[in-house]
């Protein structure tokens, strides 16, 4: 009968039920998962992101399976149980990679390893530039200014955050939610505040999800239907460009090396990002002796990049890091940071057509964000059913492949005043 109880008591062991029923918190993050799984596979906002960083939090939030990323502290320090005793190790001086994948599991190994040291952030910008065609931005010079308006949103709330009990360099964190890019945010946060990081890049991706959600909430509180009836291939026909570019392949061939080289002298925090994405960039453009690396770039590396971005990220998304009052600010202030954004680019056309006889469709300052191409198709969405014959896509594109770039250069901008405040 001892037998009997012993086995009992090793199945009981073997579930999850009694961490379950002493910590019933694990339900709220697993249901935040199903949430996410269900936005990802259902609603289709993002799957290719979405997907994995929802499983990640799933698996990290499994009592006792050893799958949630502990966060290092101020000093470097991870504090974790083995054998039954608390243990205190700095992670970057006294272990090394398999030490942490021996004692604290095979997704603390991955994020110590390419989410930690900075890689993958960078790796992701080179597949979005191999991905991005800068060509609309070229012919549309003017609007690509609209991409440095819709910045606002960041620099607000750094502001406002602060007010809030935020630091500097937490602020920063936040802020950069603003510019739309789950990369920049995540980069830019591993510089600033790494303890963040799990509730940032949660609410950063959730946010460009909600893509389709946000930009006409904000539209519809900001435009006139006059506005937004703006046909911008007629007010070309009014207005045609007078400038011509005689050799589109060249100029899309020194637009990545001119644009690393003036962000690498001025910005050189941002350089990573930007030198990336023009990279990718530049390997596409250059045609059949680069394809092999264009197809590398955008496909294989690209997509293994976002997996294991997705899962390490949605790891870190335990119990203690989401459920306290620090990351309902987080998700609260991104959530502005985002709106800002769009109602800053919004904004910025507005005064642009105070002052100019061409006209310009306030969509295309809503779409200087990062979200590339959701936030162009959403804007065009809403174009069209105003007018049927308003095609904005490509102009949208303009701005929004220029708000790649302007929340790059904001982050290196951040990372060059807060990193050491």
């Amino acid at each position: 009968m001892e037998t009997f109880y012993t086995i009992v008591d090793k199945i009981i062991e073997m579930t999850a039920f009694g961490n379950l029923a002493e910590h019933p918190t694990y339900l709220i993050m697993i249901a935040l998962a199903f949430v996410l799984l269900y936005l990802g596979i259902v609603q289709k906002y993002e799957p290719l992101l979405l997907i994995p960083i929802a499983f990640g939090v799933l698996l990290a939030n499994i009592p006792g399976a050893g799958l949630g990323v502990v966060a290092a502290d101020g000093e470097g320090c991870v504090h974790y149980m083995k054998n039954g005793v608390w243990i205190t190790q700095n992670i970057y001086e006294d272990m090394t990679i398999p030490e942490i994948a021996h004692d604290l599991g095979i997704m603390n190994m991955l994020y110590y390893a390419l989410i930690k040291s900075g890689l993958l952030p960078p790796i992701i910008f080179m597949g979005v530039g191999a991905l991005t065609d800068f060509g609309p931005m070229l012919r549309n010079l003017k609007l690509a200014i609209f991409g440095a308006g819709a910045q606002f949103g960041i620099f607000a709330v750094l502001i406002v955050a602060t007010l809030f009990g935020f630091n500097m360099r937490e602020a920063g964190s936040l802020a950069i939610i603003g510019g739309a890019d789950g990369p920049t945010a995540i980069f830019t946060t591993l510089k600033l505040a790494p303890h963040m990081l799990g509730p940032i890049a949660i609410a950063a991706y959730s946010y460009m999800a909600l893509v389709p959600v946000i930009i006409p909430l904000i539209v519809r509180l900001t435009c006139s239907k006059k506005e937004l009836s703006i046909n911008m291939k007629e007010q070309d026909k009014l207005y045609p460009n007078k400038t011509e570019i005689k050799n589109m392949r060249a100029l899309k061939i020194l637009f990545p090396i001119v644009v690393t080289t003036i962000v690498g002298i001025f910005v050189r925090d941002a350089v990573a990002l930007v030198g990336m994405l023009m990279f990718g960039n530049l390997i596409k453009e250059v045609g059949e002796s680069t394809s092999r690396l264009f197809q590398t770039a955008s496909n294989g590396i690209m997509n293994t990049a976002t997996i294991f971005l997705g899962l390490c990220v949605g790891a870190t998304m335990t119990v203690e890091a989401f459920l306290n009052l620090k990351t309902i600010g987080i998700v609260a202030g991104g959530f502005c940071a985002f709106g800002l954004s769009i109602f800053g680019g919004i904004c910025l056309a507005k005064i642009y057509n105070l002052f100019s006889k061409k006209k310009i469709n306030p969509l295309i300052g809503a779409t200087g964000l990062s979200a590339v191409p959701m936030a162009s198709r959403v804007a065009n969405k809403i174009a069209l059913e105003h007018d049927p014959k308003n095609h904005v896509l490509n102009y949208c594109m303009s701005s929004n492949v220029a708000g790649v770039i302007g929340s790059a250069v904001a982050a290196g901008i951040l990372i060059s005043f807060l990193q050491y405040q």
